[in-house]
């Protein structure tokens, strides 16, 4: 390491690394000419220079990278604790690396240098291309579902051990909402250092003007909520039938891509997937509806401009509150210029 640090201070690049490695290994011992630990005719040397070397050697340690990399991904073992979600991000864009330049730079230098035959039976580059990809997808994955999980946790927290019926007038953001905002932004960064940003779909003009009402989203107070006020019944069934349709259009474990933006919108619909599994579980009483309210636009304040479509944050915290004012006794909705009162205060 110190030999590296010091190349790059004398102001050797990248091109002295990668000639460092090819003079590494065609100056190996075994290996230089004349002195091949292999005797007897070049049939012999070229199945050694082919399976040896190129299939032993640099095909068997590609292999076992990629493998130990999934590794990471399995369930933590009875000595070791679960796996950083840093060094999933990491052993990601290192397999995508290798998958995109290096195994086929690596392996084309094996086959100049060793004078490996065309018709020796060896491992094709997009094969081994393919395999570190696939590693690299499946790390990505599990870090979308680690951090999704890890702020699951605390919004089930924070759901769970409220009383929602007893709760007071809101006069602010919860904690727990500033931060998921926070460590949300925190794992943008975090993404953003490795990964392209990706492709989000055209804004509207009021993505951080939205507030939520019992039923906010014109969508919803059109199709199933015309006529809703504390006086008016509704049919409680078809309502709930009808929100389970449209969350249940929500794959939540959706394939990630290669991109920040995909990264960030898979962990905010585990995130809030699971904050709207927690209220269809809870009671709530009329401020504690308001308290949803509030916590709910605080976070579509901020979390829309993380995903690919900001619909997805709408659609996902209409039916938090939706739901929430369902299992709510007396359902008084909080006026939105409160709500946004509150809010720009928190």
């Amino acid at each position: 390491m110190r030999n590296t640090d010091r190349a790059w201070r004398d102001g050797e690049g990248p091109g002295h690394l990668d000639l460092g490695f090819q003079q590494r290994i065609t100056s190996s011992p075994c290996l230089e000419e004349g002195t091949c630990c292999i005797p007897g005719p070049s049939s012999s040397q070229g199945e050694f220079c082919s399976q040896g070397v190129r299939e032993g050697l640099i095909v068997g340690f590609i292999r076992s990278m990629c493998q130990t990399a999934q590794s990471f991904c399995d369930s933590p073992g009875e000595k070791g604790g679960a796996t950083p979600p840093a060094l999933l991000l990491l052993l990601s864009r290192l397999c995508l690396d290798y998958e995109t330049a290096t195994i086929s730079y690596i392996l084309t230098l094996t086959d100049e240098q060793f004078l490996v035959q065309d018709q020796s039976p060896v491992t094709p580059v997009s094969t081994l291309c393919a395999e570190a990809r696939e590693t690299a997808r499946r790390l990505l994955t599990h870090y979308v579902k680690v951090q999704g999980l890890v702020i699951s946790q605390m919004l089930r927290k924070s759901v769970e051990t409220r009383d929602w019926l007893s709760t007071l007038e809101p006069r602010n953001v919860r904690a727990v909402m500033k931060r998921v905002v926070e460590d949300t932004t925190a794992i943008d960064v975090q993404v953003g250092l490795l990964y392209e940003e990706g492709v989000r779909k055209a804004q509207s003009s009021d993505s951080s003007k939205r507030t939520f009402s019992v039923y906010s989203s014109s969508r919803q107070q059109g199709r199933y909520a015309p006529s809703y006020t504390p006086s008016a019944p509704m049919d409680t069934n078809l309502l709930s039938n009808i929100q389970k349709l449209f969350s249940e259009r929500i794959d939540v474990f959706s394939p990630v891509e290669f991109n920040k933006v995909s990264v960030l919108t898979g962990i905010i619909k585990i995130s809030l997937k699971t904050l709207l599994e927690c209220v269809r579980l809870r009671t709530f009483g009329r401020f504690g509806l308001q308290q949803v309210q509030v916590d709910c636009h605080f976070l579509q304040l901020y979390l829309w401009r993380f995903v690919a479509d900001e619909e997805l944050v709408h659609l996902l915290l209409d039916e938090v509150v939706a739901s929430a004012a369902l299992r709510c006794p007396d359902p008084v909705p909080m006026e939105p210029s409160v709500v946004e009162v509150i809010c720009e205060r928190g």
